[in-house]
């Protein structure tokens, strides 16, 4: 059996060795709570104090869990694992739909990165947003939701839930929190729904002011913090859910799709239900190879942020001094820059992603061609957190599922370009190649 070192951060679930005749006489090794609060905790010193879990034959790597299903020594044991009297708090595995062991341990991750109680991880970001979406409001329920989000959220606030599930959206200005008040609808309205940095515009949501808004009238909050994992931590300025697509900043390689639901241990546990879980029961069930290799990569997460964020200050100064209309929350310009300034953790900059309007998305395409196939500076493609700098206009990719009135309302121009700014090369290199390409248009 593969064995760990557990130290001491709240994790998904407690550690306790496998003893199928009396669960609770097993080697127990139960994680306590750190003496630190959440909030005086650096994300990178949370992750360093879960517990480490070593190979099969006692490698530092641990070993991947790919079994689909799992045996028992004795047939009472299913069960009671059925029954919910066992399971991977005290080392009990069923099946992988369930919980499998190299996922789980990559979900205490994410929950000690999060500084949540729980977390879960998922096939891809979009099933950890809709299955908390689902897992939250019922037929008929409401959700109240920024104008600015990711294409693929706005889609599924828009159409699908209204569609198949008769749960209706009101979109407003997250910036504008009497209009976010006025939405809420109380006895009804059941989630507040954000991203931490919003996508494409880089608009900074005031998590502190908005979650005790929510929860004064009953209303769960749920933050996207894909853009800004170990820069915010929603969770400890007043959030009740993180979600995040992995995809981005935390694979950092631009190979894996996956996500992640970070909450209480009542909401996972709840999300996990034989009977009504949405996670159960809709099954996107993130593969154990896909979590050990995401897990082999969070260690270094606090790391490649910093180098994202310097270079994207760096750029965004750089290009503002060109005259260029750029947008970056680090920039004292930035409309959101003094409440950004109050909600960053310290020494992990304001991320790794700027916005450049161009004005028409003829210029912007103009731009990125040079950027890309004259000087090299970096790829046109979709996502971000990738180790090379990836650039899109939003408007027609990633941002394509608004029409041109939500467009107008998100702050979305026809010209806007999103950065994710990569940290290979030198940074005189990289931004040599971006000052010739901005020299030849």
């Amino acid at each position: 059996m593969a064995h760990f070192l557990e130290t001491t951060h709240p994790l998904v679930f407690s550690g306790k060795k496998r003893n199928d005749r009396d669960d609770d006489d097993g080697d127990t090794m139960v994680a306590k709570k750190s003496a630190l609060a959440v909030s005086e905790v650096d994300p990178a010193a949370a992750l360093a104090s879960i517990r480490h879990e070593f190979g099969e034959h006692g490698g530092v790597n641990m070993s991947i869990e790919a079994s689909a299903t799992f045996t028992v020594m004795e047939p009472d044991t299913m069960r009671r694992m059925f029954a919910g009297e066992l399971g991977p708090d005290n080392d009990f595995f069923v099946y992988s739909r369930h919980f499998n062991p190299t996922v789980l341990n990559l979900s205490r991750q994410m929950a000690a990165l999060e500084g949540t109680q729980a977390a879960y991880c998922t096939s891809s970001g979009m099933s950890a947003i809709s299955s908390v979406i689902l897992q939250l409001c019922s037929s008929g329920g409401h959700v109240v939701a920024s104008s600015t989000l990711y294409g693929g959220t706005h889609a599924l606030l828009t159409h699908f839930l209204p569609r198949t599930s008769n749960i209706t959206t009101s979109f407003v200005d997250i910036t504008d929190h009497g209009a976010v008040a006025d939405a809420i609808v109380e006895g009804r309205t059941q989630v507040l729904y954000f991203e931490s940095v919003a996508n494409p515009t880089l608009t900074m949501a005031d998590i502190p002011e908005l979650s005790r808004m929510a929860h004064e009238k009953g209303v769960t909050v749920v933050v996207d913090n894909t853009f800004a994992p170990m820069v915010l931590s929603p969770a400890k300025l007043g959030a009740d859910v993180v979600v995040h697509s992995i995809s981005k900043f935390i694979s950092g390689g631009a190979d894996i799709i996956a996500g992640a639901v970070c909450g209480s241990e009542k909401l996972v546990k709840g999300m996990m239900d034989l009977r009504g879980g949405s996670l159960m029961l809709l099954g996107p069930t993130m593969n154990a190879k896909v979590a050990f290799e995401l897990s082999e990569r969070i260690p270094h997460l606090g790391l490649r942020m910093k180098e994202h964020s310097r270079r994207a200050h760096v750029y965004a100064e750089r290009m503002r001094e060109l005259g260029m209309k750029v947008i970056y929350p680090g920039l004292e310009a930035h409309p959101q820059h003094k409440l950004a300034k109050g909600m960053v953790n310290r020494d992990y900059g304001y991320g790794g992603l700027l916005s450049l309007d161009m004005g028409t998305e003829e210029k912007a395409n103009k731009l990125m061609t040079y950027l890309q196939n004259a000087t090299q500076f970096g790829f046109m493609a979709v996502s971000l957190g990738y180790y090379e700098t990836l650039m899109s206009c939003s408007g027609s990719s990633t941002s394509s599922e608004l029409d041109p009135s939500q467009k107008a309302a998100a702050g979305i121009s026809p010209g806007l370009v999103r950065m994710s700014v990569g940290y290979v090369g030198t940074l005189e290199q990289k931004w040599s190649q971006f000052e010739k390409a901005f020299l030849r248009m």
